[in-house]
């Protein structure tokens, strides 16, 4: 098991990208702090990990409020011993997406909180654990938004943006401690978010939808979230131990085009 006697924090494990991370570190051998807004999503997933012999809690929790982030922090803490590895997965992006004069201050800044605040205010509280305990693994999940932007995106762009190289001058900063920070940016997922969007439409609008993305991805189809989560274990595992400051575009090529 790649995650033998580790101890995972995940945020946004309720559905999607953070569920299948969970799933599949669970899987792996580690113990899963389910962390998400929702519960129902969050239940299922401890659920799902204990009905195949694995070991995880649910933490209800909004990223961008810094009391519930420590109170994560520590209930991870008190529960299993420690944490060996922080999974930002938590975000959020404005729906409909609007151009930048539209786009309302409170939209923006709840976007940037979740997104951009929110792995600080985790990366914040688990550090001194880390750095107590010799050393630790960080992942946030950006966007390969962050690296080139569509239109109507600019508070989700601007906090993956931000989020890359956040990763990057916190893998500098905190190397000497043995911590490994690294970035994960998928392309085009088939999350909830993109499933929100596609209900939305019409069946006609949804089909034309579809096709136009899997055209966009040079490897021919959509990501899912199983594809990220793979990424997510080997950053996690002991298998990247010389691996820090990295951002990984899992997009199946979309950022070449």
């Amino acid at each position: 098991m790649r995650l033998k006697n580790k101890v995972a924090v995940i945020t946004g494990a309720g559905s999607g990208q953070g569920q299948a991370a969970s799933l599949l570190f669970a899987k792996e051998g580690a113990k899963v702090v389910v962390a998400d807004i929702t519960m129902d999503g969050g239940n299922e997933t401890v659920e799902n990990i204990v009905a195949n012999g694995g070991e995880a809690i649910f933490v209800k929790i909004d990223v961008s409020d810094e009391e519930q982030v420590k109170n994560m922090i520590e209930t991870a803490i008190k529960t299993f011993g420690k944490i060996d590895i922080l999974y930002n997965n938590a975000g959020i992006t404005m729906n409909p997406e609007r151009p930048v004069d539209e786009v309302t201050r409170e939209a923006w800044d709840k976007v940037i909180a979740v997104n951009l605040t929110g792995p600080f205010l985790t990366c914040k509280w688990a550090l001194p654990h880390f750095k107590q305990q010799g050393g630790g693994v960080i992942i946030n999940t950006a966007s390969t938004a962050g690296q080139m932007p569509r239109p109507n995106t600019c508070a989700y762009a601007a906090s993956k943006g931000g989020l890359i190289i956040f990763t990057k001058q916190l893998a500098n900063e905190v190397a000497q401690y043995n911590i490994r920070v690294n970035c994960i940016c998928p392309g085009p997922v088939y999350s909830t978010m993109m499933k929100a969007r596609l209900l939305e439409m019409g069946e006609d609008q949804r089909d034309k939808m579809m096709k136009m993305i899997e055209s966009s991805v040079p490897l021919g189809h959509m990501i899912m979230p199983e594809d990220v989560a793979e990424c997510a274990l080997f950053l996690a595992s002991d298998e990247s131990k010389m691996i820090t400051g990295i951002v990984v575009n899992v997009d199946g090529g979309y950022i070449l085009r």
